[in-house]
């Protein structure tokens, strides 16, 4: 590893002995991504906290969070090319090492500068599970490379709801700097971890340089119709899961149902069980040609925001349908786009995931802004007929084009 440190000789790139992509390496994968992506979120449940330890306004605080997407949107964009570029397994460990050292400075601080500069440096170092994401597709074997990803990608969002969870319950009963020092006992476990356990790869594409690989990122976003057919589908289904979980504290504190914050927050693991079926529909997507699975995924989330349009305001029980089932179905639909975009290039499997992810981040924004506005303004019934539009011009923009077209092929059906 960098010239320096001996890689463990069973993990070393052999010709004769090419690297197994098992089921504990693909777990590693899945923790690997939620420990790292975690760095995103454990400063939101703990923003009152830091404006007191701080001395400073909710108003000042409130750029933390700001500055930490904003570092892994840059590191989004000039990092995970690299994937395409360099041995991963170096970059992947070098970039823990650098989200490691940096997580120190986070609790020994007393100047809210210096947290915000580091916590944008955190977030652009975070990036390794958008690494990952495209070497478990080298790694696994062709039919099962869904699923992989489907544990990957499990792990992303476990992530999110692991870092607000952990956070809010250690800083309830101990001071916030705690938060910080177990995150970095995380990520130096992780370390070791993979140190032991991630093998070597070769690089690729090493006729091409750094600048190189940005511009084609850049090509790709405009040059191939399944990455930009996936991207569209992405950015309008994230910004009707986005509006959904965004306007829903709103719509459980209000009239009719009043609920506590507690409460609210319960509705949590409703979501969490629809990631738990994640594996499960990865295998299905293995079985077939992604563009029906996307389909399938796309019409469903349809049909559970009419339920949320007609319904999510009256009854409870349909809030938890949504719940439940926009969080499977979202599951599935990402499997199956970002498992349609990988069979494209084989050499270029990180720029597209960037591209991919980078559509996600535009959904994101779309959806909170919108969707906050909307409900504002008009109630619940308006923000969730919005994503009932959103999520239908995503399958409008599934059918313009076939699931066997070729690669070029923009709009139309060819092959049956």
């Amino acid at each position: 590893d960098f010239g320096l440190i001996p890689i463990p000789k069973h993990l070393r790139v052999s010709h004769d002995n090419p690297p197994q992509f098992d089921i504990f390496l693909n777990i590693l994968f899945g923790i690997g991504s939620t420990f790292i992506v975690a760095n995103l979120y454990y400063c939101q449940p703990l923003l009152i906290q830091l404006s007191i330890s701080f001395n400073v306004t909710y108003d000042e605080v409130s750029r933390i969070p700001t500055l930490v997407q904003a570092g892994y949107a840059s590191g989004l964009l000039l990092i995970t090319p690299l994937g395409d570029l360099v041995r991963r397994r170096s970059l992947i460990l070098l970039l823990i090492i650098i989200t490691s050292s940096l997580t120190i400075g986070l609790p020994l601080t007393s100047s809210l500068h210096v947290f915000e500069g580091l916590s944008f440096l955190i977030g652009f170092s975070s990036v390794v599970p958008q690494i990952m994401m495209p070497f478990a597709a080298d790694l696994a074997p062709p039919h099962k490379r869904a699923a992989a990803l489907s544990i990957v990608l499990s792990g992303l969002l476990l992530g999110v709801l692991f870092a607000r969870v952990l956070a809010g319950v250690i800083a309830n009963f101990v001071t916030w700097h705690v938060v910080y020092w177990l995150a970095l006992g995380l990520q130096v476990a992780l370390f070791v971890l993979l140190y032991f356990k991630l093998p070597d790869f070769p690089a690729k594409n090493q006729h091409m340089s750094y600048f190189g690989i940005l511009w084609t990122m850049a090509k790709f976003a405009v040059t191939e119709p399944v990455l930009i057919q996936a991207s569209l589908i992405n950015i309008a289904s994230m910004a009707c899961f986005t509006n959904f979980w965004v306007t829903l504290t709103f719509l459980l504190g209000g009239p009719i149902y009043n609920y506590s914050t507690l409460v609210i927050g319960l509705f949590g693991l409703v979501g969490m069980g629809g990631v738990a079926t994640s594996p499960l529909l990865g295998r299905l997507v293995d079985r077939m040609i992604p563009w029906y699975a996307t389909l399938i995924a796309s019409s469903s989330q349809v049909i559970f925001y009419a339920i949320q349009t007609g319904a999510a305001g009256l009854n409870v029980a349909a809030v938890i349908v949504v719940c439940f089932g926009i969080d499977s179905m979202r599951q599935f639909q990402q499997v199956s786009l970002t498992a349609a975009v990988f069979d494209l290039d084989h050499a270029a499997r990180s720029r597209m995931n960037a591209v991919l992810i980078i559509s996600i981040f535009i959904g994101q924004i779309m959806g909170t802004s919108v969707g906050t506005t909307l409900f504002n303004a008009h109630g619940w019934r308006a923000a969730a007929a919005v994503s009932f539009a959103w999520q239908s011009f995503a399958v409008l923009v599934l059918l313009t084009r076939g699931p066997r077209c070729s690669r070029y092929t923009w709009i139309g059906y060819e092959g049956g």
